[in-house]
């Protein structure tokens, strides 16, 4: 079983299939590009995801930490390598806009991810990327079955 610690916490505060871009500053971080990023922390997902981030009802499960090991190369992920029971009944996250705000981490809400997550990944930012095999194709700017 895999799980986050407390800071990688907000990475999965959205619907589970929502494609998501995330740029944070780290100690290697540009001048130039902490201005691009605006703040310390930035969240990012595309408009057709907006309603469902809103409506989602997402639970955590809490564990005991002594189960789990850093995994990977950065070390963000913990996995336990033997069976573990959670500590409790799952847990309601709550308003995910709101625990953005109260965390000081800016949502931003953009027609399509891939320029957020081009300029981030090319940054002296920290990164991360999920699910976006889900996100709209490059270039793709408008919901062609919207008609405004």
């Amino acid at each position: 079983m895999w799980a986050v610690d407390a800071a990688r916490a907000p990475d999965y505060w959205f619907p589970r299939q929502c494609p998501r871009a995330m740029a944070w500053t780290v100690s290697g971080t540009t001048e130039a590009d902490r201005s691009w990023l605006g703040g310390s922390r930035v969240h990012a997902i595309e408009y057709g995801w907006l309603a469902a981030l809103q409506s989602v009802r997402l639970y955590a499960y809490r564990f005991a930490a002594s189960s789990f090991r850093s995994f990977g190369e950065h070390a963000h992920a913990m996995v336990a390598t033997a069976p573990v029971s959670p500590l409790g009944l799952p847990e309601p996250v709550g308003d995910l806009l709101a625990l953005h705000e109260e965390a000081g981490i800016e949502l931003r809400v953009l027609a399509n991810l891939w320029g957020f997550v081009d300029a981030a990944s090319a940054s002296s930012l920290g990164f991360s990327g999920i699910r976006l095999r889900n996100a709209r194709p490059r270039g793709l700017r408008a919901n062609p079955a919207r008609r405004d």
